[in-house]
């Protein structure tokens, strides 16, 4: 052979290497002589195993991205080794397979191959709705051409005559395909194949047009195709492998390579591209749909069934139409009544219906009337059904002219382990979610309006995205024709979105100094809190199971009521009333319980809601007890996200709020029975964590955090009067919080209250500390106390 087998992958790499990745086109030419390449090399093994002699009856085949002609550097060969029923002896046809297949192995390339005769392949693709696909794209290698063009053209006519019943086979095969991979446009590290969105979706794609149900869109989807196959591509060359899935860690190299401005330049593109596919794949299907449900019911000529929506559309076989393309160029509210209509049917806008509002609609004046502003409000409040109708709308343009600044932020990435979408699918996936919320506040347009514009200020340089997006939210809410005074409060909501959350899960809520800041928040009015609260549910529970937790959503409500009650007050709340019993009866114990207590019997009283549970703990105070009681609580199981400490007539009256990832409920009496041992200097309660970090610890000068000096510790100047309150970045790892409450204990200092938070494994943890005389620390005791934590959290033992 003309190229050694020990050759082929290195050869295939420096055909990729050798083309500039980021010239326009240069994919396409990439791939053709790839294409080329491989089917000279096949050709090669071809003639070396059948020995130059002409074979009637027997042919090389391929499938897949080979027989596609957009195979990648590194993509595996998917070979048919085709052959009519008498062409060879059985004996003598196996050997001729393995004189093909084994150089192929020999050269490292994956293979996925069979033998089979024409029959064989019409059997194969009748029982396999993967191989039926996939025998759509035969195309002949070597051999007898003939044979595979009569392969080829029987399996397509098999697959129109089957249509019928195939297609609703192929759409519940992409249901649950899609439901494993997920959304390409949606995910920080896509899977360029298998993902709804991906490569195979424009295989099927073409299966459906070759079906004569429906033919594909062209034109945009074709060069988002061409675009995946490029980072495919690129992929490959970058790792080294055959690659499908973009990694986080080839995000850098594949941009690079690719001629992109960074990682985030590179996602956006992959996500444009992917949402391209399979809004392209979504419509094709409901296409081929209506195309068969027609064939199937047609008695003679058959008049499409319409539906009246009102305002001129129509609902008809599945989605909604305009009646007349001359209403959309006479009335610029016309995409806004689509939309509105189509979301409260749940009902996806025809494409061609799409196009015309596009072309046809005028633009609407600036500022906006109020029936326009109406219909926005409308289509915000449609519920579930918005996200395919603005999905469409996007994809043709029209949401960019009643919103510009959507460019910015349209499918742009985020890195931030609580989200699961991107920016602008995050912003419609919070108005769904505010649209559940509207009954709270007596100004519903405003909840909408912000959970749409809270993060549209995510873009390429912004050092603060709810600073810029409050800016761009004057711009916006201005063009919308809202009145002065819901402009501002349109600002305020969007630059205080986090605001909430944040202060609720990393400062105490009984602590003056944080109410202080919720109401310095929303100018201190009492709707405008109503709406913030609103929002910061929408946003934290559009994120992503792991942004909105029973947890946060406790902390949150205790926030609430604080707040609330300051607003509702003409004095300050010094002592906001929790959402639950206050075992110490508003500041004083039962002298009974008090004594009980005293006595060496701790009180522990658990109250549940979903997957958190409030632990009233009343114990004796003593030096180390929040250390023990945190580490007795890992040592059960138990994640803990909230301590509020406070010491009443002489005995600790403490709450908890915790997790259990095993689901368990804690167990009062085990708490009570593992803290009257700890408090008798009996450490058995935790050997299980220290089994846990005995487990995972690391050899000698590891710390188990990675390299020293990885924790931060932080004064928050100004967040407490009462107390020095001390911000911890570090590395997670079980049992910190009780290694860290045994050494402020060690160095005298109290932690009146501690707010815990842990994200892909990273603790953002809050420290409420006071000395022994219950006042905030001098600045001496605050850099100790710093140091410790840090020395803490880095795992240094102190000298």
């Amino acid at each position: 052979m003309a190229t050694s087998s020990s050759d082929i992958g290195s050869r295939r790499l420096d055909l990729a290497g050798t083309r500039d990745f980021a010239v326009a086109g240069a994919g396409r030419s990439r791939r053709a002589a790839l294409s080329a390449f491989n089917r000279e090399w096949l050709a090669e093994v071809w003639a070396a195993a059948t020995g130059g002699a002409r074979l009637e009856g027997v042919a090389l085949a391929a499938v897949g991205s080979l027989g596609r002609a957009d195979a990648g550097p590194l993509s595996d060969y998917d070979l048919v080794l085709l052959h009519s029923e008498r062409s060879m002896p059985a004996k003598d046809l196996t050997a001729l397979a393995d004189r093909v297949w084994y150089p192929i192995w020999d050269a490292g390339v994956r293979l996925d191959h069979s033998v089979r005769t024409v029959t064989q392949c019409r059997q194969v693709a009748a029982s396999d709705l993967t191989a039926a696909v996939g025998l759509l794209d035969l195309a002949h290698l070597a051999g007898d051409e003939d044979l595979v063009a009569a392969a080829r053209s029987t399996v397509a006519h098999d697959w129109r005559g089957n249509a019928r019943k195939r297609l609703p086979q192929l759409v519940e095969a992409l249901a649950a395909r899609h439901a494993r991979q997920g959304d390409l446009a949606q995910s920080i590290e896509p899977e360029l194949k298998e993902s709804h969105g991906g490569l195979r979706d424009m295989t099927v794609l073409t299966a459906l047009a070759e079906a004569w149900l429906a033919d594909r869109p062209h034109g945009g989807v074709d060069a988002a195709h061409a675009l995946l196959l490029d980072v495919r591509d690129a992929v490959h060359v970058v790792t080294g492998r055959g690659r499908d899935r973009l990694g986080r860690e080839d995000h850098d190299a594949v941009a690079a390579l690719l001629g992109h401005t960074d990682a985030d330049d590179l996602l956006t593109a992959v996500s444009d591209a992917g949402r391209t596919v399979a809004y392209a794949l979504d419509g094709t299907v409901r296409r081929a749909g209506q195309s068969q449900r027609a064939r199937t019911l047609r008695v003679g000529p058959r008049r499409p069934q319409m539906t009246p929506l009102g305002h001129g559309l129509f609902a008809s076989d599945g989605e909604v139409v305009l009646g007349s393309s001359r209403l959309a160029e006479t009335d610029a509210t016309m995409p806004l009544r689509a939309a509105v209509v189509a979301a409260r049917a749940g009902l996806p806008i025809a494409p061609a219906t799409l196009d015309n509002l596009a072309a046809g609609a005028p633009d609407l004046p600036t500022p906006w009337q109020a029936p326009a502003r109406d219909l926005l409000g409308d289509l915000l409040a449609s519920g579930g059904g918005l996200v395919t109708v603005w999905e469409g709308l996007d994809q043709v343009g029209i949401v960019e002219r009643w919103l510009p600044e959507w460019a910015a932020v349209r499918s742009r990435p985020q890195r931030n382990a609580v989200h699961r979408h991107t920016v602008d699918r995050h912003l419609v996936e919070t108005v769904v979610r505010a649209a559940g919320l509207v009954r709270r506040t007596s100004r519903p347009d405003l909840l909408l309006a912000a959970a749409l514009l809270h993060d549209i200020g995510k873009v390429r340089g912004a050092h603060d995205h709810s600073v810029t997006g409050a800016e761009t939210t004057r711009v916006v809410a201005t063009r919308w024709g809202f009145a002065p005074h819901d402009v501002e409060v349109l600002v305020t909501l969007v630059r205080e979105h986090l605001t909430v959350i944040e202060l609720a899960t990393r400062r105490d809520h009984q602590d003056p100094a944080t109410v202080d800041a919720v109401v310095a928040a929303v100018d201190g009015d009492r709707e405008v809190l109503e709406l913030l609260l609103a929002l910061t549910e929408a946003d934290a529970s559009a994120a992503g199971p792991l942004a909105w937790t029973d947890w946060r959503a406790t902390l949150l409500d205790q926030l609430a009521v604080a707040a609330r009650a300051r607003l509702d007050a003409p004095r300050p709340v010094t002592d906001p009333v929790a959402p639950v019993e206050d075992p110490t009866g508003g500041g004083h114990l039962d002298q009974g319980l008090a004594a009980s207590v005293r006595a060496g019997e701790p009180d522990v009283r658990v109250v549940s809601g979903g997957g958190s549970h409030r632990l009233d703990i009343l114990d004796l105070d003593r030096v180390g007890l929040f250390a023990d009681t945190a580490g007795l609580l890992a040592a059960e199981g138990h994640t803990v996200r909230t301590a509020i400490l406070r010491t009443v007539d002489g005995v600790a009256a403490n709450e908890w709020h915790v997790e259990s990832p095993s689901g368990a409920v804690p167990d009062p009496e085990r708490i009570v029975r593992g803290l009257s041992r700890l408090a008798r200097g009996d450490r058995t309660p935790l050997q299980t964590l220290d089994r846990r970090r005995a487990h995972l610890a690391r050899p000698s000068g590891e710390s188990g955090l990675g390299s020293p000096g990885q924790a931060r510790a932080l004064v928050v100047p100004g967040a407490s009067s009462e107390a020095t309150v001390l911000e911890v970045r570090a590395q997670d790892r079980p049992g910190l919080l009780h290694e860290l409450g045994v050494a402020l204990a060690r160095a005298g200092i109290s932690v009146r209250s501690a707010h815990i938070a842990t994200y892909a494994g990273q603790t953002l943890d809050t420290f409420y500390l006071t000395g022994a005389d219950g006042r905030p620390l001098p600045p001496a005791r605050v850099g100790q106390a710093v140091s410790l934590v840090i020395d803490t959290c880095d795992g240094v033992t102190p000298g």
